[in-house]
């Protein structure tokens, strides 16, 4: 039996789970209030507070931390890497605790599961962090050489349930083409081609379709219009783009449960943006069975929105079921699925990954990129 804990910290909350082998024996969601964590100026710098609560709540589970057999983290903003399992090695603690990727609180689940691996000697992994990068070369070119796409999603919730569909009929992810669509406050849309994401949204920065807070793809010069207009801050600027965008632009809310109460009731208004907004995801779903040239095996719906079967799923399936069947998996289970993948390593069913060497040959192959690019450009 194979025991392993969970670390997965978010912003304003730390989950923590405890497994035996598939299942789950103990689960907590730590909130944390404003006062607690705004006194922390950095996300780095709320490593010992939050690793303090996760070993309250395994001394408080009845278990010692030497029992487990692995510590699993939610992987953070570490450089680019193809998808999988990672062991936590000191260049990735070096690359997190920097904040050279950016800040957010995904970061510290490598950082307390590296602390907690160091103390009893059992392996800390990570898997599919957000910046996963397994796109074709193509993908990456924008229409600019001043600007590259980048690959930042829904990387854990988009493999797993991949792999949990495909056991569903009886097949192996890697024999598959997936069009998955995780519809969430952001929504990512990827192409999965026998295993591999070969392209996708950059959902964090605001591309693809809009979200219930985020603006997705605007039109440019109208964009550039607006930066110029002094009438914002560039802090302002982004928040239009990301957090209050989309949904919450148009409609003050971005809560899909408001908008169907507002449709039911008779909002046109509402009805027609949220339409907008199904009719967005539609064409980047169409986008990526392209770009799998439209041997699509099964289009996937996924993330807290595909819940919402009165209006959103219906309206999708509508204009897509031409391309593939289309399953929908609700929700997202990352404490699941970060533990069933640290137990396949441990079971020998999978490999962990150097973090280190894969990491450097994905910086030598875009870099490689990069003096193409700019050798084009001076040429």
């Amino acid at each position: 039996m194979f025991r392993i804990l969970v670390i997965n910290p978010g912003s304003t909350s730390t989950k923590v789970a405890i497994f035996e082998n598939e299942n789950m024996v103990n689960m907590k969601s730590i909130v944390h209030t404003p006062e607690e964590i705004g006194k922390y100026r950095r996300i780095v710098d709320q490593l010992k507070f939050r690793e303090s609560l996760v070993r309250e709540f395994v001394e408080d589970s009845g278990y010692s931390l030497s029992s487990f057999s692995a510590f699993v983290g939610r992987g953070g903003l570490v450089d680019p890497v193809p998808g999988g399992i990672y062991i936590v090695d000191s260049l990735m603690i070096e690359t997190l605790k920097s904040g050279k990727n950016g800040e957010h609180a995904s970061n510290l689940g490598a950082l307390i599961a590296y602390d907690l691996s160091l103390e009893t000697g059992a392996p800390a992994y990570i898997v599919d962090p957000v910046v996963i990068d397994e796109m074709e070369e193509v993908a990456r070119v924008s229409g600019h050489p001043d600007y590259q796409r980048k690959s930042i999603f829904h990387a854990l919730n988009q493999k797993a349930v991949a792999r949990e569909m495909a056991k569903t009929v009886g097949k192996k992810y890697e024999e598959l083409n997936l069009v998955v669509v995780h519809m969430g406050g952001g929504i990512s849309i990827a192409a999965h081609r026998k295993g591999r994401i070969i392209d996708v949204n950059n959902a964090l920065d605001g591309e693809g379709p809009f979200t219930p807070e985020r603006s997705g793809t605007l039109p440019l010069t109208q964009l550039i219009d607006l930066c110029f207009s002094g009438k914002f801050s560039y802090e302002e600027m982004k928040r239009r783009i990301v957090g209050n965008g989309g949904l919450v632009a148009y409609l003050g809310t971005n809560d899909a449960r408001e908008v169907v109460k507002r449709i039911k009731e008779g909002d046109r208004w509402a009805e027609r943006v949220y339409r907008a907004m199904a009719y967005q995801i539609v064409k980047w779903i169409g986008k990526m069975a392209a770009a799998l040239k439209g041997d699509v095996d099964f289009i996937i719906l996924t993330g807290g929105l595909a819940h919402e079967s009165e209006f959103l799923v219906p309206w999708i399936k509508e204009k897509v079921s031409f391309i593939a069947q289309v399953l929908v998996f609700p929700g997202s289970n990352e404490e699941k699925a970060l533990a069933l993948s640290a137990l396949r390593v441990l079971k020998g069913e999978e490999r962990a990954k150097n973090y280190s060497e894969e990491a450097r040959k994905w910086k030598e192959k875009y870099n490689s990129y990069l003096e193409l690019v700019q050798s084009k450009k001076s040429s």
